[in-house]
């Protein structure tokens, strides 16, 4: 067979129509060209990923949750775009597949409110940053340190290793401590309360040995020895001590108010607790007095 016979015989081939969609003829030459866009798409989202990944590198984002979501906005929203593309190529109309897509999203919007608000959560924790895996965070008047930030929930472990999902929307639109979002440093306070009869400045003394002996303690910052009070039945100090371990912060409490029992100990000094004088009026004294005696 000539050559030019074979390039017309090829040529009716792939312009041969297969099926129509919407009136349109599909032939060999579409699908094929619906293929190559689809492989080119996957291609162009691997290269702009790795792309992506190596730029937040050089910035310093090195966490492994911020990685992961970052690689899947990328390879979702090039995804779309390039199927976009190839289903447009064989000749179907977007904008009515749009149309009623906007139609069922609405539907589906009022059903999935609460997981398209935590999903507009996770986005906005991706690109602020102001939560990040390793992070001890005080969330609901629970201390948990971030494991896992994910598009939906976020994934922490408590101190007493229990594991909580917590929805992103949570951590968005709430009151949320970090205590390591610019530095790790965090002050432990305690309060402990002397006797009336105590010589404070021996208690104010041995409160401060006690919190700069601590091997735990910030070396840069000193630790503060504060009289916060007179209370009912004693006169209350307050020790705070910095630390870089913020995850430890209750052991570490624990470990202070020990120091400061054996230091007021050995000094003599009382811990004050609870007392009350009751006064008795001279009747109840005489009432008392003529009660019968017990042989």
């Amino acid at each position: 067979m000539p050559f030019t016979e074979l390039l017309r015989l090829v040529g009716r081939v792939i312009k041969y129509p297969i099926f129509t969609i919407q009136g349109q003829a599909i032939t060999p030459m579409d699908l094929a060209t619906f293929a190559i866009v689809v492989v080119a798409t996957l291609l162009v989202s691997r290269v702009l990923t790795r792309s992506a990944l190596k730029a937040l590198s050089r910035r310093g984002v090195d966490d492994s949750g911020t990685h992961m979501i970052a690689r899947r906005l990328i390879h979702y929203a090039v995804l779309a775009v390039g199927l976009g593309t190839a289903v447009n190529n064989l000749g179907v109309n977007l904008s009515a597949v749009l149309a009623a897509g906007a139609v069922l999203g609405v539907g589906l919007g009022f059903a999935f409110q609460s997981v398209a608000q935590n999903f507009v959560s996770g986005l906005l924790l991706l690109f602020e940053r102001s939560i990040r895996p390793g992070d001890v965070l005080e969330v609901e008047g629970r201390v948990v340190r971030v494991e896992d930030l994910g598009i939906r929930s976020t994934v922490a472990r408590t101190r007493d290793d229990e594991q909580l999902i917590i929805p992103n929307s949570t951590l968005a639109q709430s009151t949320v401590v970090n205590f390591t979002m610019n530095d790790v440093l965090f002050r432990i306070r305690i309060v402990v309360g002397v006797t009336y009869d105590s010589d404070m400045r021996i208690v104010r003394e041995a409160l401060e040995r006690t919190a700069r002996a601590r091997p735990w303690r910030v070396a840069a910052r000193e630790p503060l020895v504060l009289m916060i009070g007179f209370g009912s039945s004693s006169v209350d100090f307050e020790i705070s001590v910095w630390t870089d371990d913020p995850w430890g912060a209750r052991s570490l409490a624990s470990e202070l108010h020990e120091s400061v029992w054996w230091e007021l100990k050995k000094e003599g000094i009382v811990i004050a607790f609870p007392q009350l004088d009751v006064h008795l009026s001279s009747r109840v004294e005489e009432s008392i007095a003529r009660l019968p005696r017990a042989s």
